[in-house]
């Protein structure tokens, strides 16, 4: 198998892996909707889901893992048409780790607070299990895995499409969906900043449709990179 079908691969494996946990999740989870709710909601929510959404998270985490070597072997392929590309792959390695991380918060740590406020019988435990949630989400959900995560994700994307579309690896059209998807994408970012800036404003739906047509941009590279030959 040569380098560009296994790089075509797996790309469009992580794509699709990334895919089928998220939609589990707005069915059994309601998520990301569900954020929006008081945190004793969400909590009381996530213990009834039981192990089904723990290992659900999980998968949702580590799904990412084909984008790895992925972004790794497509940086070596494209190396020769820019220098950027090096400093892309990096960025790229460094956001989809960061955001692993983050996830993973919703497997380790979220059920330990579920459980402890589940079963707390006096307010002041409820109380701490409830800022203990906020600050992990909070860092760990909005500092690492959708502030840097995304930026890191997004700034690879961008180069990615530059050198791909000024160097003809791809046809322009693809690197211009690659461009609109991340500033759709980078807009998302607000609903962060409003997490502390009360009354920032927002484009709710830029994070559902910057996502989709992401995925929906790393299926396409996909499925390029096997048609190449070499």
């Amino acid at each position: 198998m040569h380098t560009n079908k296994l790089i075509g691969i797996f790309f469009i494996v992580g794509a699709i892996a990334l895919f089928i946990p998220y939609t589990v999740l707005t069915i059994i989870f309601e998520y990301p909707m569900i954020l929006r709710q008081d945190t004793s909601a969400i909590l009381i929510k996530f213990h009834e889901c039981g192990n089904t959404l723990i290992w659900t998270w999980f998968c949702f985490a580590v799904t990412g893992i084909p984008l790895l070597p992925a972004y790794i072997l497509s940086g070596q392929q494209l190396e020769k048409y820019s220098a950027w590309i090096r400093v892309a792959t990096n960025i790229g390695v460094i956001g989809l780790i960061v955001q692993m991380i983050g996830l993973l918060r919703w497997t380790f740590v979220v059920p330990v607070l579920a459980n402890a406020f589940v079963s707390a019988t006096d307010e002041a435990t409820k109380s701490a299990a409830i800022i203990a949630f906020k600050t992990i989400h909070q860092y760990g959900g909005v500092v690492l895995g959708e502030h840097l995560g995304q930026l890191f994700t997004i700034t690879w994307t961008v180069i990615i499409s530059l050198v791909c579309s000024g160097n003809k690896f791809f046809p322009s059209w693809v690197g211009t969906l690659g461009l609109i998807s991340s500033a759709i994408y980078l807009c998302a970012q607000a609903e962060l900043f409003q997490t502390v800036i009360p009354g920032f404003p927002v484009w709710g739906m830029a994070g559902f449709i910057g996502s989709t047509l992401w995925l929906i941009w790393l299926l396409i590279i996909g499925i390029l990179f096997m048609k190449k030959k070499g």
